[in-house]
């Protein structure tokens, strides 16, 4: 496949991923959207549980399966890799993410809907969720998290190799800022009803055990040097005390970049 096409295919499911990835803000707070997490139409609270919950396991099978060695050594057969294959990624990733937002339905019931100061600190702390998961794509690199330093070097005809990194930014303090970050935008919504703790719940249970899922394949890569940082760094919440990384530690940005968006 042309380099120039596989650039611009490139960047055209990055720009995808920015327009999901905006609405997928709008969508979980309930706010200059028609239809966020808790509008649409309304079917029966049984059926709207078990669409909710096809719809994010449907999200959890893509992402965990395309991320798994095993797929990517069949799925590289047919995607060039690896100018291509992060990007397809994305690319299924972001149509995941869009059906669950057009065909979620609303389960009703107010657990919480504070006013006045109590909304206003829980839109800071929602902002703030975005603003760490956000950050924490560019403390590695947000380029190759999203395929587009893939795709640039192949047109520049340059090998693409793994980065290697020190532990700096969030990463020096959580192992998962990314996922720490979603978390907190998961269960800060100003109004939070049924159905919103239902999506909560179910997308923090992913993501501890995608967390554990992933940290066994870096375990099985890094070693030693994977195994010290886990014992030294808290996965998703920070310690005031910890300690600073000794001289050349580092971790792998490939392996680290299993889970997105």
């Amino acid at each position: 496949m042309p380099a120039l096409i596989i650039l611009v295919y490139a960047v055209v499911v990055y720009l995808l991923f920015l327009v999901v990835l905006g609405y997928a803000a709008g969508f979980i707070a309930g706010f200059g959207l028609p239809k966020g997490i808790d509008q649409g139409s309304r079917i029966a609270v049984p059926v709207a549980v078990a669409v909710g919950l096809l719809l994010l396991l449907l999200f959890a099978v893509q992402h965990t399966v395309m991320a798994r060695p095993w797929f990517k050594r069949r799925w590289t057969s047919i995607v060039p890799p690896p100018p291509a294959e992060r990007a397809s990624f994305v690319l299924a990733a972001s149509v995941a993410l869009a059906l669950l937002f057009w065909l979620w339905r609303p389960v009703g019931g107010t657990v919480w809907h504070p006013r006045g100061p109590g909304a206003g600190a829980l839109w800071a702390v929602y902002a703030a969720g975005w603003a760490i998961a956000v950050s924490s794509t560019f403390a590695v690199s947000h380029s190759d998290l999203f395929g587009l330093r893939q795709a640039w070097l192949h047109a520049r005809h340059v090998r693409h190799g793994p980065l290697a990194f020190t532990e700096r930014g969030l990463y020096g303090r959580i192992r998962h800022p990314l996922m720490a970050g979603f978390v907190v935008i998961f269960w800060s919504a100003p109004v939070m009803t049924a159905g919103h703790v239902l999506f909560a719940a179910a997308a923090t249970g992913y993501i501890l055990a995608g967390i554990a899922s992933e940290e066994d394949d870096l375990i099985q890569g890094l070693g030693g040097t994977y195994a010290a940082y886990r014992a030294r760094v808290p996965a998703l919440i920070p310690r005031p005390w910890l300690r600073r990384p000794p001289p050349g530690s580092w971790r792998s940005e490939e392996n680290d970049m299993k889970q997105v968006t």
